[in-house]
Formats: C-alpha cells, sequence, structure tokens
C-alpha cells in the first residue's frame, strides 16, 4: 500500500496541526539475557542438542504498519500506526 512521506497531524507539543514527516518503525536489536531467550538457551544448549518441543503457532502473514511521525516545527515525536493489515508498505 501506498502511504505518504509527510502527513498533516495534530502536534500536542506545538498545539496545532503541522506538517509531520512519517518514517517507519523499525524495533532495535533484541536482548541476549531477556526471559524468552534465556529460556530457549536453557532448553536448546546442554546434552545432546536434542530438538526443544515448542508449542507450534502459525504466524499471521501481514501486520498493521508502525510509523513514527515527527513534527516539522518542534521535531517532537509521535507512534502512529494504520490500522489496516498489509504486506507491502510503500512510501511516497
Amino acid at each position: 500500500m501506498k502511504v505518504p512521506k509527510d502527513k498533516e497531524m495534530y502536534c500536542k507539543k506545538c498545539k496545532k496541526h503541522t506538517k509531520h514527516k512519517l518514517k517507519e518503525f523499525k524495533s532495535g536489536k533484541g536482548r541476549s539475557t531477556a526471559h524468552g531467550n534465556v529460556r530457549h538457551e536453557k532448553n536448546t544448549g546442554h546434552g545432546y542438542m536434542g530438538k526443544y518441543k515448542f508449542i507450534a503457532t502459525v504466524k499471521k502473514q501481514n501486520k498493521t504498519p508502525a510509523f513514527v511521525a515527527e513534527c516539522a516545527v518542534c521535531k517532537a515525536k509521535v507512534p502512529y500506526s494504520l490500522n489496516k493489515r498489509m504486506k507491502k508498505v510503500v512510501q511516497e
């Protein structure tokens, strides 16, 4: 789906409608000490390393894209998301 690079939105800091730049949200690097990773390593990193049995869940193919909207005036950043599931996002 095509998404514009700029959008006129309400800025809470400026208290008026201003132009916002939309950037696609990218998550940071995962923590190696997080509970899920520690648990996974505990189950797979000892013995003869047999297959770790887990409950298989089917992943959904599409996700709702998340954006970060940055105000052009005061540079305040606000999370912004489209409430539609889509495979691909193209910014124009």
